[in-house]
């Protein structure tokens, strides 16, 4: 079995691997105040729950965009799992071509969706994360990752309006039934979340125009993240959502890697 680890700004996505088949996933919050005997003691619990023996753990794949934590997680995995994670970054083996200015400064989640996406789908690809933030990446049929855009998160944007409007109330990310909201609540989730869905779809046209005229196909485009499913429900512009992207992704690199 493998252990996968996937660290956001929100939550810790934990996956267990037998072959290629994912038969656990659990979230934690994220939280780099928390010891490393803090976390070892939440994972045994949840691999106690789940009838998961640390014996048969073979190896541990991380990949983080929270730098702070990583000291924790790592010593976790080494005290209470008897190994030494593969972290994913500069000299890991991926499978694509990085031709980001800088290759450095890609975070290591959009990596392992790319490597997945790669993979999974082999042809031009675009892939939307809502995460804390939420990426677009675009990656060609041969594996050159080509960078993407990056924008804030649909719940930065709903908490940031709330806290910077006194008399706007925090609200549910749910969708209207009609754009012409008839009072508060539904007038910020018809600006909100059909605000978003354009977002979406005005990138995604430019970033398939963009490709097409590098001789591309026309790209595929994947959604992953905690709202991919409400928000690619109202849009044409997205193809598939792959709730497991991510923890495929680092299956894959740790396969690449294991020796």
């Amino acid at each position: 079995m493998i252990f996968v680890l996937d660290v956001g700004n929100t939550n810790i996505v934990l996956g267990i691997y037998r072959d290629k088949e994912l038969i656990n996933e659990w979230r934690l919050s994220t939280d780099d105040q928390r010891s490393a005997d803090e976390y070892g003691i939440q994972v045994m619990h949840l691999f106690e729950h789940s009838g998961i023996s640390i014996e048969e753990i073979e190896g541990v794949i991380i990949s983080s965009v929270v730098p702070n934590i990583m000291y924790s997680l790592e010593n976790m995995i080494k005290k209470y799992l008897k190994k030494d994670p593969i972290v994913v970054g500069p000299g890991i083996k991926t499978g694509i071509n990085i031709k980001y200015d800088n290759p450095k400064e890609v975070g290591a989640d959009r990596i392992v969706n790319a490597v997945a996406a790669h993979e999974i789908y082999k042809r031009s690809i675009i892939i939307i994360d809502f995460g804390t933030a939420t990426t677009f990446c675009a990656v060609k049929k041969n594996g050159d990752y080509l960078g993407g855009a990056i924008a804030p998160g649909i719940k930065i944007s709903a908490n940031a309006l709330t806290a910077r409007a006194a008399k706007l109330p925090r609200i549910e990310l749910i969708k209207p039934n009609n754009i012409i909201g008839k009072n508060t609540t539904s007038a910020m989730q018809c600006g909100i979340i059909y605000g978003y869905i354009g977002q979406v779809e005005y990138i995604v046209d430019l970033m398939k125009a963009e490709l097409t005229k590098l001789g591309e196909e026309e790209p595929f485009v994947v959604a992953t993240g905690g709202l991919a499913t409400l928000i690619s429900q109202e849009t044409k512009n997205v193809d598939e959502v792959n709730r497991f992207l991510t923890l495929e992704g680092l299956r894959i690199i740790y396969e690449k890697n294991r020796g």
